[in-house]
């Protein structure tokens, strides 16, 4: 926060900052020269405030701004941090001497990890270690595959099927509880067998990645490219998060200095952004197909680059500025990462658990007033249209209630041998960039509003099937194999 700096800072900013503390009149808990400076910085806090107390200034005020930042091609915040570095430096080279710069080895990987030369193939190996080894292959295959074909299918849905047979009289209430759409045989396997294993491995490895440094290194890493859809490098941490839960990486948003860079962010992480369990879950339907996981990627990473370049050029506002702390590079804490992972997993429970038997039961409702299949009629022609078969159309309806509950559906799909590989592409292509699930829209109406967080949905809506559509097209005409 900038707070009574007295450094040599340019002339024009020093001139508006007198000429803002002149106009105000009112008595603040910090300086008049740091409410200024906090005004050129468009800190909403004390804009509000000062709108407030200043009601016969404020346009003076907001004039006297308005010139300052039409001096600089940067934000005032982005100038006003490189003068205080410069004032940094010039102190520490007159109070510091230096007999010989050595750079130890941890400095040096510190540096290879944010030259885009070097840097960018360690983060090609900790996706592919991190996430496709571990999470898509051990988590989302070994694990997974265990607990959901010989825990969950061999023994517990066959005796939970007897229980309620001897149990429960009513067959609408065992429907509810063990039928193709129950509680425990589709809500609770979807949530422990599927899910949990993927989301508990990629807790780990982003534990591992957080307690590092890593993720700062990455920001300064990405910066340039992110500057060209309209965000900065700060912007990597909402985007690292959602690929945990975009519910809650739609929340961090909120860190991101400016409404345009949120509004670019939250389209982004609604569009282009799979969370873990549905991240996973893909994993685990193309991880035996390394061409059609490269396919996969490829086309969710242009989209993720096109969608954000394209709305960083329709929305205005200023250019992003960006700098960040970097803290030292050093060994995970074996005790941090257990206890992160542990908190979040727990979260998952508390959180996320309920909601994947709250959507079985809503499922169940509209099986029973056959709501369920009208809407499942309705998705069938744009399931169609997009090459892939009628069944799909449920994945993608539990993919409203949450994003990997329909890429579950899809894990079923293909296991009962239903989807060859170009429909196993464009069914995932489709499934991540569809619809937010219910808990982000709320979250993306709540952070944006209703206009903006509705808008983003039908955007999503008809732009995740016409790419689709696209995607089928060409692979189906240039008689791709996978």
């Amino acid at each position: 926060m900038a707070m009574d700096y007295k450094g040599p800072i340019e002339y024009s900013i020093e001139l508006a900052v007198e000429k803002i503390c002149d106009l105000l009149k009112a008595s603040y808990f910090i300086s008049k020269r740091s409410v200024a400076l906090l005004l050129l910085q468009d800190d909403e806090e004390i804009r509000e405030i000062v709108r407030k107390n200043e009601s016969d200034t404020i346009d003076d005020i907001q004039k006297v701004v308005k010139e300052a930042k039409a001096h600089f091609a940067n934000p005032i915040t982005y100038e006003l941090a490189l003068e205080r570095q410069n004032e940094v430096r010039l102190i520490i080279e007159k109070a510091v001497k230096i007999k010989k710069e050595t750079i130890e080895l941890r400095e040096r990987l510190s540096r290879l990890t944010m030259n885009p030369i070097t840097g960018i193939p360690i983060l090609l190996l900790v996706l592919y270690w991190g996430l496709y080894k571990f999470v898509g292959q051990f988590g989302a295959g070994t694990v997974v595959n265990f607990l959901e074909g010989t825990i969950f299918e061999k023994y517990l849905n066959p005796f939970f099927i007897k229980a309620a047979a001897h149990i429960v009289p009513w067959r609408i209430l065992r429907e509810l509880l063990v039928g193709e759409y129950g509680v425990i045989t589709l809500g609770l396997r979807y949530a422990v067998a599927l899910i949990l294993p993927i989301v508990t491995f990629f807790f780990i490895v982003f534990s591992i990645i957080e307690d590092t440094g890593y993720l700062p290194r990455l920001a300064m890493l990405i910066d340039r490219t992110f500057k060209k859809i309209g965000l900065s490098g700060r912007a990597v941490i909402p985007m690292v998060l959602g690929f945990g839960c975009a519910t809650m990486a739609t929340m961090v948003t909120r860190t991101l200095p400016t409404k345009r860079e949120r509004i670019i962010a939250t389209i982004l992480l609604s569009l282009a952004i799979p969370c873990s369990a549905q991240m996973g879950v893909i994993l685990a339907l193309l991880g035996g197909n390394p061409k059609a996981m490269l396919i996969w990627a490829g086309i969710v990473g242009l989209i993720f680059l096109f969608v954000g370049y394209l709305t960083s050029k329709i929305l205005p506002g200023e250019r992003p500025s960006f700098y960040m702390e970097v803290p030292p590079l050093r060994m995970p804490s074996i005790s941090n990462v257990i206890t992160k992972t542990f908190a979040r997993v727990k979260w998952y429970f508390i959180e996320i658990l309920p909601l994947f038997l709250l959507a079985s039961i809503f499922i169940w409702l509209g099986v029973l007033s056959h709501l369920f299949d009208f809407m499942v009629n309705l998705l069938k022609k744009p399931v169609e249209l997009i090459g892939l078969p009628a069944e799909a159309s449920k994945a993608f309806l539990f993919g409203f209630f949450r994003r990997d509950y329909g890429a579950a559906g899809l894990y079923d799909l293909n296991k009962h041998g239903l989807l060859n590989g170009v429909q196993l592409v464009v069914s995932c292509v489709a499934l991540t960039l569809f619809l937010p699930c219910i808990a982000q829209f709320l979250m993306n109406v709540k952070e944006r509003g209703w206009k903006t967080g509705l808008g983003i949905s039908v955007f999503i809506l008809f732009f995740s099937f016409s790419v689709a559509f696209v995607v089928n097209f060409i692979l189906t005409r240039l008689g791709v194999i996978l």
